[in-house]
């Protein structure tokens, strides 16, 4: 069932006001009423309308200025005007600032629902072509996280379900995972996209600088401080604050930390006036905080206030199935850096990149990359172009280690990929050495969704 338009008539005179209402009830819309341009503006604050029928003349702000403040807030609602006053100059100045057209008082009751009708169509096609953009354009940012392994499709669905929402997010996983990439498309993502993303370094900030670079400080706080400066916090306001690193918090700054979290306020250092910001906050670690908690590094309540949606990154070790992906991506955008031509990559080559464990992950894989764009002079690269503890995981291939705490399914799915990287991808040869039927094992690349 289609959800009926929402309009909003601003008319100061009752009779009209109530008389267009009836009128537009009766042809199924939700329709609302307000006598002042002010009134409207707060109606609008507390509920959206997809069109404003408004009267140009009214006590209060003018029709003109009531539209202006309509639009900087709400640019994708339509407005029609509607006056006795209704000059040619006066309607082009209306719509000038944004409304769709006008409407002559007494109204003609033919022309009237006409206009309604095609002000609310524009409306659909308006806000259809901004969610089109809006979704290329987020896509192609999501589209920096190159993968399509199972792990990373589980990430993109989290992400995919907290970016609309002000949740606060924890995102962990090992050093060189990608944790800021996706803490940015969870930014991109969200209705904040247009606000500032801020990222703060926390274990590279010193307790002592901690309160100052997050909330800011006075002229005159402290010697040095010759100029009032804004903190992160604050200058994530509207937008999403990325604590990353947030496990190398001191105890101290947790606490002062927490205060503000849960109240949104903070005073700056030196300053007496109280400052409330809106700002999306997303931790990330690679430390375990569940331990560190056990511990009394740190604190219960902060761990569970930034653990309202945990999103887990997958080592590049999991991520077999992208390493491909990965190492044309860096090798292109290397090349491109460095005014080197492409290169391609060996079988044998790729094979041992499947086979190494990666503990850098894609901050070492890309580092790798860019190193043998610039030092291998060949088209191809080969097996002994690579470092030798990549050479080395040929030799480490028919072993696999496993981290207390993998699930079963993951370790099953991690054997197989192994074992098929080992045999090129020989199925037959692959369920042999799995001790399986090739049938079973065709089910579970299928199941598990290994690229082979």
């Amino acid at each position: 069932m289609t959800t009926p338009a929402r309009i909003l008539i601003v008319d100061d005179e009752v009779n009209i006001r109530g008389a267009l209402m009836t009128l537009l009830e009766k042809k199924g819309y939700q329709v609302r009423g307000a006598g002042t341009g002010e009134d409207a503006l707060e109606q609008l604050a507390a509920a959206a309308a997809d069109l404003v029928l408004t009267d140009l003349k009214m006590p209060g702000i003018g029709g003109i200025e009531f539209i202006r403040r309509l639009k900087a807030k709400w640019p994708d609602t339509e407005v029609v005007v509607m006056t006795a006053y209704g000059s040619i100059d006066t309607a082009v100045d209306a719509m000038r600032h944004g409304a769709y057209d006008y409407l002559a008082k007494p109204l003609d009751r033919e022309r009237f629902p006409v206009v309604v009708e095609k002000a609310l169509e524009r409306r659909v096609l308006v806000t259809e072509n901004r969610h089109l953009r809006d979704r290329l354009e987020t896509r192609a940012r999501f589209d920096q996280m190159v993968g399509a392994s199972e792990p990373l499709q589980r990430v993109y669905s989290l992400v995919d379900m907290v970016a609309d929402s002000a949740v606060t997010v924890l995102l962990t996983g090992e050093s060189g995972t990608g944790k800021e990439l996706v803490a940015r498309a969870i930014h991109h993502r969200s209705a904040r996209a247009n606000g500032p993303f801020v990222t703060v370094n926390c274990g590279a900030l010193p307790e002592s600088l901690f309160e100052s670079e997050l909330f800011g400080y006075e002229k005159g706080a402290f010697t040095s401080a010759m100029a009032t400066k804004a903190g992160r916090f604050e200058l994530a306001d509207s937008g999403t604050l990325l604590l990353d690193e947030v496990g190398e918090l001191s105890l101290k700054s947790q606490v002062d930390f927490l205060r503000v979290l849960e109240t949104k306020e903070f005073r700056r250092l030196g300053g007496t006036k109280l400052i409330t910001v809106d700002a999306r906050i997303i931790a990330a670690t690679n430390r375990n905080l569940e331990e560190a908690v056990k511990q009394g590094a740190f604190r219960e309540d902060l761990y569970y206030r930034l653990n309202v949606v945990p999103i887990r990154l997958p080592p590049l070790r999991e991520r077999g199935d992208d390493i491909p992906l990965l190492v044309d991506r860096f090798l292109m955008e290397c090349a491109t850096q460095h005014h080197r031509e492409p290169k391609d990559v060996s079988r044998e080559a790729m094979r041992l990149f499947r086979l190494y464990g990666w503990p850098g992950n894609i901050r070492q894989l890309r580092n790798l990359m860019e190193r043998l764009v610039v030092t291998v002079r060949d088209k191809t690269i080969q097996p002994e172009h690579l470092p030798e503890e990549i050479q080395a995981s040929k030799e480490n291939a028919h072993t696999l280690l496993v981290t207390l705490g993998t699930s079963l399914e993951q370790i099953e799915r991690d054997v197989i990929q192994r074992t098929l990287a080992e045999v090129t991808n020989h199925r037959e040869h692959a369920a042999k050495l799995l001790g399986i039927s090739l049938r079973t094992l065709q089910y579970k690349i299928k199941e598990y969704g290994i690229r082979a």
